[in-house]
Formats: structure tokens, C-alpha cells, sequence
């Protein structure tokens, strides 16, 4: 059967009879919009993450324009960001018409660095947005000086980092402001697209929800253009199944990170994700780095003839894909260490559940396609 690199289909099964139950009642019901299943995950989203409010819609991507648009980001504005992640951080920023500004990444963890932010801040810089990129958190304390220091606001990309912690607060409740993501891949992910933004701030909270409703806060009455952005309710109904069994599952994920990181102490060829000591990593994904794509590929394509699944994450950093160079006076920066990860970096399995027996399968295909 092999080892895929998520296994969704043993988490449907894990909670078959509460899944199929939540959505036959949305179904009865014809609640499909909005209801009592929305506000209850943004209740309980909102008390997980320990913010005052969470505002649900329609996918990751949404809530970070949301919240750009929400604090009136817009064109000429300058948001400084990391060039390795998925490529919906900088479309929500150019949605708005605000420019995107990169610094690069840290050897291990792969987050930016915080120490290259200040360099890069202009007079048209209004905003920082560090990605806690494969589930471990950015060192926000420094990040959050500068930001002060300048009067700069941040928002937290979270979306692929639902449950990690950072000096004993979780992600989402760091900044401003965060946005999550519920793609089925992500750590809390529902049957589809769905999205969440957390915030303290009461004002921010009203208009993020405006806007993801045609501009209104009352039927028919727009005082804004604003967008189509609403989590359904199938989706809310099976995300308060799963939320309770969320801190387990990133513990498996975990426990996961701790034998491979056991059993491939000794491959000097890979270098193993670094875990910083001020929080807790949900491990979203496991990812190990080579010196070169050529080796990468030998062992990603090894696993695939084993049956084991694998990906590249990421093939080619943001400041270096096509869309970049049609920004007006785009001048592309040189980010060494995020260039280096080009097609190098890639995961191994690590879900919920996996057992060690098939972590010690995994290590002995990457093993043999390095001997």
C-alpha cells in the first residue's frame, strides 16, 4: 500500500461516525450559510488560539487579504515578507496593490530572517508579515520591536501553523492580527477551502467580516466594495469535529519529527529542520534540505518508486517566479539561503499516526538512495 505523505483517508476513518453525523445535520437542516456552525467555529477558534475574535471565509488566501484590506493596505504601500512559502502571502499582498518586500531565511527552520527586516524598511513600508512557514513560529519578540520602533504593523501568516506556540502563546494570537488556512493538508483542514482570521481588534474583526460580505454589515446595504468570502457551513460542521483532536495530532506529528530526527542523526548529505527552543514546532510538514537538486531528486525519486510519498517545498522561491517580474521597477533581490533551497528541499512522511515502523521504512529508502 505504501506510505503516503498524508493520510487523510485514516482521519476520515478515525472519525467516521462524528464526521458523516455533523454533516447529515447540516444537510437536514439546509443551513448551508452562515448559522449557528460558523459562529461556533470562530468561537472556539478564537478561544484556542486566545484572541477575543476569529472571523471565518472562504480560504487562507481570503484572510490575508482581508486583513491587508482591512487595515487599509493598499497601493504603494510596501509589506516586507519571506520569499519561501506558499505563493498566496504575496498575492494577498498585491491584491491590495501593495508591493512586496522580501529578506531571506534562516538556515534549518526556513522562517525569515528577523535580523535582515530593518535593512529593508522605507518611508512606503507600512507592514511586516512573517510566515510561520511548515509550523514552527518566527521569533517574534525582535520582529515585534522593529515594528514598533518604526510604527509598522504585523500580521501573522499562520496557515500552516494552527497549535504551535512561541513563549507559551500560540500562533494567531501574536500580532495584529493572523490568518489560517483549513485546506485539507493543513493540520485542522476541512473537505474544501476554508479560512479564519484571528484579531484582539474589535474594529479590524467588523471590518474583515464586511468585507468578506459584499461591503455590508446590513442586508443590502453596502457602504464599501467588498468581496464574496464566507466558510460554509458543511465546512464548520466538520472542523468542530476534528478541533478537539488537534493537539494530538500535532503531538503525533511531533513524536514523528523526534525518531526521524533519531534515526538520520548520522546523514551528514541531509540537513535535518532545526527546532528553536522558544516554542513548540506542529510540524506541518517535515522537511530536510540536500547540498544539490540532482541529490534530491535521486532520493524523492527512490521513494516513489518504494511508494512513499514526497514533494518538493519549495522548487523556486517567490522573488524568482515570472509574476514578480512584471511589478513595475521590480528589481530582484539576491536571497542567498532561500535561492539554495531551489528544488533541495522536500518532505518525508509525517502525519498523524504514522507509526515508527513506517518512519524506519521511510529512513531506509533515503538511506539507500544516498549509499
Amino acid at each position: 500500500m505504501g506510505i503516503p505523505l498524508l493520510d487523510l483517508k485514516a482521519q476520515y476513518l478515525e472519525l467516521k461516525d462524528e464526521l458523516d453525523a455533523a454533516t447529515h445535520d447540516v444537510m437536514s437542516n439546509a443551513a448551508f450559510i452562515g448559522g449557528p456552525k460558523v459562529k461556533a467555529i470562530e468561537e472556539a477558534i478564537a478561544a484556542y488560539c486566545g484572541t477575543e475574535y476569529a472571523v471565518a471565509c472562504a480560504n487562507g488566501t481570503d484572510a490575508l487579504f482581508l486583513i491587508m484590506a482591512g487595515l487599509g493596505i493598499t497601493r504603494g504601500d510596501e509589506v516586507i515578507t519571506t520569499p519561501f512559502t506558499f505563493f498566496a502571502t504575496v498575492e494577498a499582498i498585491r491584491h491590495v496593490g501593495a508591493v512586496p518586500v522580501f529578506v531571506d531565511i534562516e538556515p534549518g527552520t526556513y522562517n525569515m530572517d528577523v535580523a535582515q527586516i530593518e535593512a529593508v524598511i522605507t518611508d512606503k513600508t507600512r507592514a511586516i508579515m512573517p510566515v510561520h512557514i511548515f509550523g514552527q513560529c518566527v521569533d517574534m519578540d525582535p520582529l515585534l520591536e522593529i515594528a514598533e520602533r518604526h510604527d509598522l504593523v504585523v500580521v501573522e501568516d499562520a496557515c500552516q501553523a494552527i497549535g504551535a506556540t512561541y513563549k507559551g502563546k500560540r500562533a494567531g494570537s501574536l500580532a495584529k492580527a493572523a490568518a489560517f488556512s483549513f485546506f485539507p493538508s493543513k493540520n485542522l483542514g476541512c473537505a474544501g477551502d476554508g479560512g479564519i482570521i484571528t484579531t484582539d481588534d474589535a474594529e479590524l474583526a467588523a471590518r474583515c467580516r464586511k468585507l468578506a460580505q459584499h461591503g455590508t454589515s446590513k442586508k443590502y446595504y453596502h457602504d464599501e466594495f467588498g468581496t464574496n468570502s464566507r466558510l460554509d457551513s458543511l465546512q464548520a460542521a466538520i472542523l468542530l469535529v476534528k478541533l478537539p483532536h488537534l493537539d494530538s495530532w500535532n503531538g503525533q506529528r511531533a513524536a514523528g519529527a523526534a525518531i526521524y530526527g533519531e534515526l538520520l542523526a548520522d546523514l551528514a548529505e541531509l540537513e535535518l529542520p532545526v527546532a528553536r527552543e522558544y516554542g513548540d514546532s506542529v510540524y506541518h510538514l517535515y522537511i530536510v534540505k540536500t547540498e544539490t537538486p540532482e541529490v534530491a531528486a535521486r532520493i524523492m525519486a527512490a521513494m516513489g518508486e518504494a511508494g512513499i510519498g514526497t514533494a518538493l517545498y519549495y522548487p523556486l522561491a517567490l522573488h524568482e517566479q515570472e509574476a514578480m517580474e512584471k511589478l513595475p521597477n521590480w528589481v530582484r533581490p539576491s536571497l542567498p539561503v532561500a535561492e539554495s533551497c531551489n528544488n533541495s528541499t522536500f518532505a518525508l512522511p509525517c502525519f498523524p499516526g504514522i507509526t515508527r515502523e513506517q518512519i524506519e521504512e521511510v529512513v531506509a529508502v533515503v538511506k539507500g538512495a544516498l549509499a
